[in-house]
């Protein structure tokens, strides 16, 4: 299978984990008891509102937020956590009103790590957009706790890393993206080596049908405009340049332990077939309903349960016309980005995920044109040093490296 694993390290995890025989002993944990990290995003306050419907025992432990501070206080005087952190440290130095409740305070990007690795907490979920949330991501992989990923970028950074952690600690992986869930239950109706390829759906986003020659006019508003879902600037973005599908390919070759050739995409303006599973003597099966990210996330918590959810429902009498057509490639040329790093493996997902984040925040701050994102990303993946089994450290270094080789790039351009 492509892209090797590098050995686990370690993060410097706090005092109640200890190691034997090189395996995480844990205490036992309350999967009820759920932190939340990114409580502020779109993700976070889906999984507020499912966890107030799933209702006792279920509870809301810990949340975090990185300076969104007025919000993170509305949220906690909501749902009463126990622990509150704060990944910027001056956001939460010059915020009193933090201090004035039950709860813990703490601040800095080791706040989120300490959180992640609480005894009290039973499942983690992680809704930190970016390479941001990677190291608590890492922590609760480390600690054998439920992780309910929304953080894609971990997986695209880190893959290896994450996997193997999570199978030394004996954790749980399940994914909260709405294609990476609809492939987690379909795969339930056979066999891994039963499968033959997985299919991830894409709406095709705002440009779907622009001709190619006008994208290098659309304006950021126009890239924000999705037809379906309500996200996030960074990843509208992303799905306006189909970078999020490239980066959910190569989220699939880690949770699914899947070959490039194994992983296809198809347009689906409707967004209501999530994504579909081909075996291997021919049966397609696939999850389908409205686009709602409370129904994934609900999921990841209660599998391999199933509870009621809050989510609007399909009505099946009523007509439903649901399309799937090709992707154009030539048009999002960041779908191929996405089965290269696949296939090369090593340091290519840092890299590019690095030159990613700094493109689009260059794009929606007018400092360049939209296809600039794409273009950006190719000419710094090209020309970086690559690593086939990079180390935390190598990742670490080469993101920092990315992003200045990207802002360099940008003014040149």
């Amino acid at each position: 299978m492509p892209g090797d694993r590098a050995p686990v390290q370690t993060l410097g995890l706090p005092a109640f984990l200890t190691y034997r025989d090189d395996f995480l002993v844990k205490p036992p944990f309350d999967r009820h008891s759920v932190a939340i990290l990114g409580a502020t995003g779109t993700i976070g306050r889906a999984a507020l509102e499912v966890i107030d419907a799933l209702g006792p025992p279920w509870r809301v432990f810990g949340v975090s937020a990185h300076r969104r501070i007025d919000e993170l206080i509305r949220i906690a005087r909501r749902c009463n956590p126990q622990w509150i952190a704060v990944a910027d440290p001056e956001s939460a130095g010059s915020a009193t009103a933090l201090e004035d409740g039950p709860w813990r305070v703490a601040a800095g990007g080791a706040a989120l790590v300490d959180l992640a690795c609480h005894p009290e907490v039973g499942t983690v979920v992680a809704a930190v957009v970016g390479a941001a949330g990677m190291m608590s991501t890492l922590a609760a992989a480390e600690c054998g706790k439920r992780l309910a990923l929304a953080n894609k970028e971990s997986l695209v950074v880190a893959g290896s890393l994450v996997t193997d952690a999570v199978a030394r600690s004996g954790g749980e992986l399940i994914p909260v993206d709405s294609e990476h869930s609809a492939i987690f239950q379909a795969m339930r109706s056979g066999a891994v080596h039963e499968v033959k390829r997985i299919v991830l759906t894409a709406s095709g986003g705002p440009f779907r049908t622009w001709p190619k020659s006008k994208l290098v006019d659309a304006t950021v508003a126009d890239a924000l405009a999705h037809p379906t879902w309500q996200m996030g600037r960074k990843i509208t973005i992303d799905s306006a340049t189909m970078m999020n599908k490239a980066l959910e390919i190569i989220e699939a070759r880690w949770l699914f332990n899947l070959s490039a050739d194994q992983i296809d995409v198809v347009v689906h303006p409707q967004s209501i077939l999530h994504s579909f599973v081909e075996f291997i003597d021919g049966s397609v099966i696939a999850q389908l309903s409205p686009p709602d990210m409370r129904l994934p996330i609900q999921y990841a918590l209660t599998y391999p349960e199933r509870k009621p959810c809050p989510c609007p429902k399909l009505e099946w009498s009523e007509a439903l016309t649901l399309e799937l057509e090709p992707v154009d490639r030539e048009r999002f040329p960041a779908l191929d980005l996405g089965w290269e790093v696949v296939r090369r493996g090593g340091s290519c997902g840092a890299v590019l995920n690095a030159a990613n984040e700094v493109a689009v925040e260059a794009f929606l701050d007018g400092r360049i044109r939209f296809p600039d994102i794409v273009a950006a990303c190719r000419a710094v993946l090209d020309s970086h040093d690559f690593e086939p089994k990079p180390s935390l450290e190598d990742l670490l270094r080469l993101d920092r490296w990315a992003r200045e080789e990207t802002l360099r790039w940008i003014t040149a351009s």
